[in-house]
């Protein structure tokens, strides 16, 4: 059968720290950042963060001698609506106002922050042409971004990643006409991860707001991000991962400027480490959902696969391999407004939303099928290969659970093998390395068509996110002395 496809853009060192999760961190030398306890308008107090000693002199960006970097990555301000329209931040679960333009983490009630804009003055100004006539970066969404300054865009170079049609292993599964497997690849981001989205807007709103330290725990790639998009702009990191994080991981931290700490426990466990120094340490907690500006990165894979899917013929089922889930809820979000802007008509059909998660650590799916409204603690997680949704907890659980059944979608858990039949597939038939965690939500695709929960009429969204060629790969042991005759009869064989 021949799959649909969607228009979408041709663009294609070592550390040896460890530590105990029961340990403390030692006090550092000086404080970089003096809290200061401010009264917002809102009512609402909140840590303001000013600088007292800077680590190093921010990086200066390499650029043409006449343009401003952040200009040449596509950061729009070249017409009249160029800027940010945001009003104030909203707590996610009782719906309480925060001031904008101040430091913030959690809410009063434990609970995320969402960034709200002023909709209703973008309205009609903001048009489709007028995003068509930008460069595709990160950066073209800049009204719906929190960034007010342009030379506050951090930048490593945040390009649209592509749609990419699998017709061979869609045909394998029997879609038909009009249905389609379909992966977009946020590997081709910087530090190859759709982390980059969320981390890139969390370190440029710090440095708008004058941290000049901040922490995070990780399962491998959203500290990659963080440490690259710091060092781009002189911010010091301290970086927590599981001791069993893969060691490219941990290089790739220490290489670009981390603090990178391994420790025995999982990422919650390197996250009460983060929390529990904030005061000595002086840094900001970056964590999933624990600051407000991840979830506006993240949702830019939202607001760009709508045009990459001509705004209106939308796919019917996108597959998310969830940990967090910051990129699964702000997806949603991202849909929400762009129906509010009248970018999408009002009787297009959203996607379904699935969250997908390891059958090791699937506290969504219990909470899901359980019907509940907050998810419970995985005790002794554990996944294989896929690291990335090694998430026993998640603050955002609610939000998650919320943007999955408002879509009319689900919560399914894939096993081991499972996931790396998927990897093996997705190399031999089509020569596309998934990461592990891409790789589950094909594995969930799969599961979706033999329980007739994915029509073979359906276009079906795949999220690959990060590049698979960071992770380990199955060796290749095949060998031929130049010095002996050549068997060609064992080449001809194969492998």
């Amino acid at each position: 059968a021949q799959s649909a496809r969607p228009p979408h853009f041709p663009f294609d060192p070592h550390t040896k720290n460890t530590m105990a999760f029961t340990s403390t961190a030692a006090r550092l030398p000086g404080s970089l950042v003096r809290a200061e306890a401010k009264p917002s308008r809102t009512g609402k107090s909140a840590r303001r963060l000013t600088p007292r000693r800077a680590i190093a002199e921010p990086a200066k960006a390499a650029s043409s001698k006449f343009t401003p970097a952040w200009k040449l990555q596509g950061v729009p301000t070249d017409d009249e609506i160029a800027g940010t329209f945001v009003t104030h931040l909203e707590c996610s679960l009782t719906g309480e106002k925060y001031e904008a333009d101040t430091l913030h983490g959690l809410a009063e009630s434990g609970k995320p922050l969402l960034v709200r804009y002023d909709l209703e003055a973008l309205k009609g100004k903001l048009t489709r042409e007028t995003l068509a006539a930008r460069p595709p970066t990160l950066w073209k969404w800049r009204e719906l971004l929190p960034v007010r300054a342009a030379e506050d865009c951090v930048s490593l170079g945040e390009w649209a990643t592509p749609v990419v049609d699998f017709p061979v292993l869609g045909a394998l599964h029997g879609l038909e006409d009009g249905g389609a497997l379909l992966v977009k690849d946020e590997g081709r981001l910087p530090t190859g991860s759709f982390k980059a989205r969320g981390l890139v807007m969390a370190v440029s709103m710090a440095k708008a707001l004058g941290v000049t330290r901040m922490a995070m725990p990780t399962n491998g790639n959203a500290g990659a991000a963080l440490s690259a998009y710091c060092s781009r702009c002189g911010i010091e990191t301290y970086i927590f991962a599981p001791e069993d994080t893969p060691d490219t991981n941990i290089r790739e931290m220490a290489l670009q400027g981390a603090n990178v700490w391994r420790v025995n426990g999982y990422i919650d466990d390197c996250g009460k480490i983060v929390g529990g120094g904030k005061e000595e340490m002086n840094w900001f907690d970056t964590s999933t959902l624990k600051e407000p500006y991840r979830i506006e990165g993240k949702k830019t894979m939202g607001l760009e696969l709508v045009e990459q899917f001509g705004w209106d013929d939308l796919p019917d089922v996108i597959m998310y391999p969830t940990g967090g889930g910051t990129g699964l809820i702000g997806m949603w979000k991202a849909f929400g407004e762009l129906k509010e802007l009248g970018l999408i008509s009002p009787d297009t059909k959203l996607p379904k939303m699935v969250a997908v998660q390891a059958t090791g650590c699937a506290p969504m799916v219990n909470a899901f099928e359980a019907g509940e409204e907050f998810a419970t603690r995985v005790d002794d997680a554990y996944t294989r290969s896929a690291m990335g949704i090694r998430v026993p907890a998640a603050v955002g659980d609610f939000l998650i659970l919320r943007a999955v059944r408002e879509s009319g979608g689900w919560a399914v858990a894939v096993d081991d093998d499972a996931i790396d039949e998927g990897v093996s597939e997705f190399a031999t038939k089509e020569g596309f390395l998934l990461c592990p965690e891409g790789a589950a939500t094909y594995a969930a695709f799969k599961k979706g068509l033999a329980d007739g929960k994915i029509a073979k009429t359906d276009k079906v969204l795949l999220f690959n996110c990060a590049t698979g060629l960071k992770y380990p790969m199955p060796p290749s042991n095949n060998d031929i002395d130049r010095h002996q005759p050549v068997d060609y009869g064992v080449i001809a064989k194969g492998i």
